[in-house]
C-alpha cells in the first residue's frame, strides 16, 4: 500500500502522462502542440505546447466553438479548426493534423472566424474606476420587434485603462444568417451599476468583410434621451 502523502503526487503525475498533444499545423507553416486538461480547481484549459515553452488558458464563454484566452493571447477552436492569436497581432489559422490548410494564404472568406475590432470611447471628462468592466457584444439586430440575438460577448477588466480602449473579439461566421444586421454593443459597468452605454448602432462588417468599430458611449442616464 502506497504512504498517503504519496497519492496526490501520483495522481498530478498520472494526469500528466494521460495529457495527450495534438499537433496543430498552421497556415505560416508553423506547428503547435495543444493540450486539452483542467486545471487544479477543475476548470478546462488548453496549452499551447512550444519548442522551448508552454502557454496555459483557461476557457472562457464563447458564442461558438471554444474559446481559451490568457491575456491577449487567445485560441479559438472549432471542430478541427484553429485561430491562434499571439498577443502581438498576429493571427494563424491553423488545423488539426501535421497538413496546413489548404491556402498558405490566410483568406477571411475561406475562414470560419471574424475578428471584430476597434475602440470605445466617451466624451465625458470623467476617469474610469481602476475595477471597471468592459463589455462588448455583437448582436443581428435583423427581427424588428424581437430581441437582438447575441453572436459574440467580450468582457474586458480594465484595470485602470481609460478611453480610447481597444477591443477585439471573435464572431463565428456560421452564426451570420443571411438576413443578418449585425452592430455593436458597448457598455461600461463599475460593481454592477452601469456608466456608460451605446445608444447607436455600429455595423462591424461591410460586403462580408470586417471594418473597424470606433465606439462612442454615453453616460448611462442620456443614453436613451
Amino acid at each position: 500500500m502506497k504512504p498517503l502523502y504519496l497519492l496526490p503526487l501520483l495522481a498530478a503525475l498520472t494526469a500528466h502522462a494521460a495529457e495527450e498533444r495534438l499537433p496543430y499545423t498552421c497556415d505560416n507553416g508553423s506547428r503547435i502542440d495543444i493540450s486539452f486538461a483542467t486545471d487544479a480547481d477543475g476548470r478546462p484549459q488548453a496549452t499551447l505546447h512550444f519548442a522551448d515553452e508552454a502557454f496555459a488558458l483557461p476557457q472562457v464563454p464563447a458564442a461558438s466553438g471554444t474559446l481559451y484566452r490568457q491575456g491577449e493571447i487567445r485560441l479559438h477552436t472549432k471542430g478541427d479548426d484553429a485561430l491562434f492569436e499571439d498577443g502581438k497581432g498576429n493571427l494563424r489559422r491553423c488545423a488539426r493534423g501535421t497538413t496546413p490548410p489548404a491556402s498558405s494564404t490566410p483568406s477571411p472568406a475561406a475562414s470560419s472566424f471574424i475578428q471584430v475590432g476597434g475602440s470605445v470611447s466617451y466624451l465625458s471628462r470623467i476617469a474610469l474606476p481602476p475595477d471597471a468592466i468592459l463589455t462588448i457584444r455583437v448582436l443581428d439586430i435583423a427581427r424588428a420587434g424581437a430581441p437582438a440575438r447575441v453572436l459574440a460577448e467580450q468582457r474586458y477588466e480594465l484595470n485602470g485603462a481609460q478611453v480610447p480602449i481597444p477591443f477585439s473579439t471573435t464572431l463565428d461566421r456560421d452564426l451570420i444568417g443571411k438576413k443578418a444586421r449585425l452592430s455593436v454593443q458597448a457598455r461600461i459597468e463599475h460593481r454592477g451599476k452601469l456608466r456608460f452605454v451605446s445608444d447607436k448602432t455600429y455595423p462591424p462588417l461591410k460586403d462580408g468583410q470586417p471594418v473597424p468599430v470606433d465606439i462612442v458611449l454615453k453616460p448611462a442616464g442620456r443614453a436613451a434621451r
